[in-house]
């Protein structure tokens, strides 16, 4: 059931969460921060809901390869038994002898959540580099279950954002259906340079990895020049490693 939405701040004065020791102003900047979450959590449904609106996208031509440890397949050929597939293009092309870190982070968080997504939908990572290479890194992070894909002739990745003209990598996102036959653009993640705020790296929303998440309800959040690594020698020094 669904009906006419309390105000947030009225919400908010509602919670009956308290912690010993806890100082008045403490709780009341706590209780308007607590409105704000409310409402941000009301913009995300409402933009999710607008997002599920959208008109039929752009009938995509099939015309490009992939390989895949279930041999070589078309678009078509990578929805599966699904009618919508997501598509995420990895920075790992031919010539990086390793990915990009950042985009490893957020595969981490697709991987550890593939075999629930493909419930509802395929989900498919893609990379440049031969498939061999790809599988190779992805079993060393323990990586299962997620469907792993190579650009054969970087025909996909040309055309669906993920390689510049220039040989530049960025990342992309897009997100297909089929329907009668017929392969539509549904969705693809458009936030990038042109559209950042000033201060902040260039990203979408809501933010699809967990680590900025965590990071952004800390008192540093994400910092300034910080981002995540490939490789941490150290880690079985630290708390929790």
């Amino acid at each position: 059931m669904s009906g006419p939405l309390v105000n947030a701040n009225e919400l908010a004065a509602r919670s009956a969460m308290r912690f010993e020791g806890e100082s008045g102003e403490y709780r009341a900047a706590r209780t308007a921060l607590l409105a704000e979450e409310i409402e941000l959590r009301r913009s995300i449904e409402r933009v999710a809901a607008q997002r599920r609106m959208l008109l039929p996208g752009p009938v995509v031509r099939d015309r490009y390869r992939f390989r895949t440890a279930a041999g070589e397949l078309d678009l078509a050929g990578l929805f599966g038994i699904h009618d919508t597939l997501i598509m995420y293009s990895w920075m790992f092309g031919p010539q990086r002898e390793a990915p990009c870190p950042m985009c490893t982070n957020l595969i981490a968080g697709i991987a550890s959540t593939a075999k629930d997504t493909e419930q509802r939908a395929a989900v498919v990572v893609v990379a440049r580099s031969p498939l061999e290479k790809v599988a190779a890194f992805a079993a060393g992070r323990g990586w299962r279950g997620l469907m792993l894909a190579q650009d054969l002739d970087d025909g996909y990745s040309r055309e669906w954002g993920a390689f510049m003209p220039d040989g530049e990598e960025v990342p992309a996102l897009n997100v297909f259906t089929r329907a009668d036959g017929v392969i539509r653009l549904f969705w693809a993640g458009e936030m990038g340079g042109d559209t950042m705020d000033p201060g902040q790296d260039p990203r979408g929303a809501p933010d699809l990895q967990p680590l900025w998440a965590f990071l952004d309800m800390t008192p540093a959040g994400r910092g300034a020049d910080w981002y995540p690594s490939l490789d941490y020698p150290n880690a079985a020094s630290t708390p929790g490693g």
